[in-house]
This record gives structure tokens, C-alpha cells and sequence, in this order.
């Protein structure tokens, strides 16, 4: 996968999760990439990068992720 590729489904498996009344977090990301748990580095970078294109914002508890439009 490109970058841009792991950014489009990091924003929506963020929206997944909002709209089933969760939050993302590195270890949801990481499951759902099939990131191993010792890479959290990894997704880590993803949703900074996905945060730095205005798609994702941090929720009311650090290190929970919400869409930028909600």
C-alpha cells in the first residue's frame, strides 16, 4: 500500500468507528491493517499523517480519533 492508500483507510476506519459510536485508536488501526502490536510506530505515522491532511482530529480523550467533520 502507498501512503495515500494507508491514509484513505485510516479516515475510513475512522468513520467506521464513529458511526458505530466508538473511537480509533493506534491498536484499532493496527488491527484492522494487520499491524503487528511491536509496530505501533507504524500506525502511529499513518494517523499523524492523516491528521496533518485534515481529516482525522483527536476526540475529547487523548489518543482517540474522530473525523475532522464531526
Amino acid at each position: 500500500m502507498t501512503l495515500d492508500d494507508k491514509i484513505r483507510a485510516c479516515f475510513q476506519h475512522c468513520v467506521l468507528k464513529y458511526i458505530e459510536k466508538s473511537r480509533m485508536t493506534n491498536a484499532t488501526l493496527r488491527e484492522r491493517l494487520g499491524i503487528g502490536e511491536k509496530n505501533y510506530p507504524t500506525a502511529s505515522a499513518i494517523i499523524k499523517a492523516t491528521t496533518e491532511k485534515g481529516l482525522i482530529k483527536e476526540s475529547e480523550k487523548p489518543k482517540e480519533y474522530i473525523p475532522s467533520w464531526a
